[in-house]
């Protein structure tokens, strides 16, 4: 049976005795868990690879979309001479650094929902291998059908388009002065969880609703498990990068922590 006991960086990774408490998973025990078995660390590779390129794709496409779309308006000349055509020079070149900006960001972030989407089958598939991996004899096998690999799409979908909503509160609670952008920090930390909670929790065919009442009932570890992507997510330009490469991690991670607690629950 796996280790269900409080695993620590500096553990041996042995198995302890069956039954006991699951009390949480470090992320260097995860990463050494990919690394011992090749298939998920040769298939985390290729999940990289496609992540990181459909993501790269979507954004480079949103921005050649937006900048046809706005290059006119920018490229127009103030009608106006004198002072007045000078202050609306300027106000109109840091409109365009304000607005390149944004469009930036949001198409990064809509490229990186679109890749999600996209790929979910494929980390669906790792979290399940890295579950069977974990579990042994005692894993419930769900093999990879037209139908399931659906079904992924589907859920990640349904995470993509409650990430856009989240992404709209954000921005309502960002105008509350003092404690707002603390609010939108923990919003996104849980939000990151929720992304990574989805491939175990859709395998075993839990509602959206579920999983956000998992994130509830496990305040504390969500918020352990989602603040490192969601602190990645927010670093200018290396977050397509870094996500990607770092996102079969995540999975991994994650779907250790759930299945260990879940597992020790039904005990």
């Amino acid at each position: 049976m796996p280790d269900l006991v409080l695993m620590s960086a500096n553990s041996n990774d042995k198995n302890a005795t069956a039954g006991a408490e699951c009390r949480w998973i470090p992320l260097i025990f995860s990463l050494r868990f990919i690394f011992r078995h090749f298939r998920l660390f040769l298939f985390s590779l290729l999940l990289v690879l496609g992540m990181g390129l459909l993501t790269w794709l979507g954004y480079r496409i949103s921005v050649g979309l937006v900048t046809d779309l706005t290059l006119d308006f920018f490229q127009k000349a103030p009608e106006y001479s004198g002072v007045k055509g000078w202050l609306l020079e300027q106000g109109r070149y840091l409109l365009r650094i304000l607005f390149l900006f944004l469009s930036r960001v949001i198409a990064f972030y809509l490229a990186f929902l679109g890749a999600y989407t996209l790929t979910s089958p494929g980390y669906a598939f790792l979290s399940a291998a890295a579950e069977k991996s974990y579990l042994g004899e005692s894993f419930t096998d769900d093999p990879l059908t037209w139908a399931g690999m659906i079904r992924d799409l589907v859920e990640a979908a349904k995470i993509a388009v409650f990430g856009i909503l989240i992404s709209v509160v954000a921005m309502i609670l960002n105008l509350i002065p003092g404690f707002g952008a603390l609010l939108v920090s923990l919003l996104y930390v849980l939000y990151s969880t929720l992304m990574f909670v989805d491939y175990p929790a859709s395998r075993r065919r839990l509602s959206l609703g579920w999983k956000v009442a998992w994130l509830r009932k496990n305040w504390l570890r969500s918020l352990r498990l989602g603040w490192l992507p969601a602190l990645i997510s927010m670093l200018p330009v290396v977050n397509v990068f870094v996500m990607a490469l770092l996102f079969p991690l995540f999975t991994v991670h994650v779907t250790l922590n759930f299945i260990c607690l879940e597992k020790s629950r039904s005990r």
